[in-house]
């Protein structure tokens, strides 16, 4: 008997991952590995079930899902049906780079010819394959002249998803396999990496000052020295960061410090 395809379901709407895990419920094939209501635990769950086969909304708060791709190495990447509200312009993108896709809403015979697809790539083994066209079709839908840059983060708390916009965050520490975000006196813990959550922060307002710390550069009030050579970053409201020595131009020069 052929093994079941793991499959991961990501989409920030509970009723939408009703839908799918209802209708791949019904499908011998297919064995859900799991779900997910965000682009931090998608990207953490890609990593650690490797999935063969994933449905994967495009528009989540925090990490999209184009994000979340993006920040996947090659060899990672499962195939994807993408599940998607967006526009047609968005629809011909998918479809000149011969990506899958579901429109919300969509029926259940749009659903199954979806899956048929992709079942079909991986029994041919073709999730490497896949890695052009769906880096393409990235590249296609960033939105011109910029970066696609974090806006907010989306964290779990007590059984609940809360939007923390990145306007309120003042800095942030690494913590094991957690990122501590400080947000005035608030502190949410978010599951991730420094080095992920670095590359998707706009270098204009954040800045890593050391290998576990990110802060925001309008918090920034001060530069200190401290011991020998050593200078520590003060905040607005007295927190003191160690700053590592070999970033210290960096520093001076987006705060405007630097000769």
């Amino acid at each position: 008997m052929t093994r079941p395809i793991r499959t991961l379901i990501v989409d920030d709407e509970s009723a939408a991952r009703d839908v799918l895990r209802l209708l791949l419920g019904g499908d011998g094939e297919i064995a859900i590995a799991g779900e997910c209501g965000d682009g931090i635990e998608a990207l953490d769950q890609l990593r650690r079930l490797r999935p063969e086969l994933v449905f994967l909304d495009v528009q989540m708060p925090g990490m999209d899902g184009l994000a979340v791709l993006g920040a996947l190495e090659e060899a990672e990447l499962p195939v994807v049906v993408f599940v998607t509200a967006w526009d047609q312009h968005a629809v011909k993108a998918f479809e000149l780079h011969a990506v899958d896709y579901l429109l919300k809403p969509f029926d259940d015979a749009r659903f199954h010819r979806a899956l048929a697809r992709a079942k079909e790539r991986v029994r041919l083994g073709q999730l490497g394959a896949l890695a052009g066209p769906l880096l393409a079709t990235l590249k296609a839908l960033e939105p011109p002249g910029g970066e696609r840059w974090l806006e907010r983060l989306v964290v779990r708390e007590e059984g609940r998803s809360l939007v923390v916009p990145l306007a309120e965050v003042d800095w942030i520490e690494a913590r094991g396999d957690y990122l501590r975000v400080h947000a005035g006196k608030t502190i949410h813990l978010l599951r991730g990496t420094m080095k992920e959550l670095d590359r998707q922060l706009n270098p204009a307002h954040f800045l890593r000052i050391h290998r576990s710390t990110i802060v925001r550069l309008a918090r920034v009030r001060e530069l200190k020295p401290y011991l020998r050579g050593d200078y520590l970053v003060i905040l607005g409201d007295g927190t003191r960061l160690r700053l590592a020595r070999g970033l210290r131009p960096r520093v001076e020069a987006a705060l405007g410090l630097a000769p």
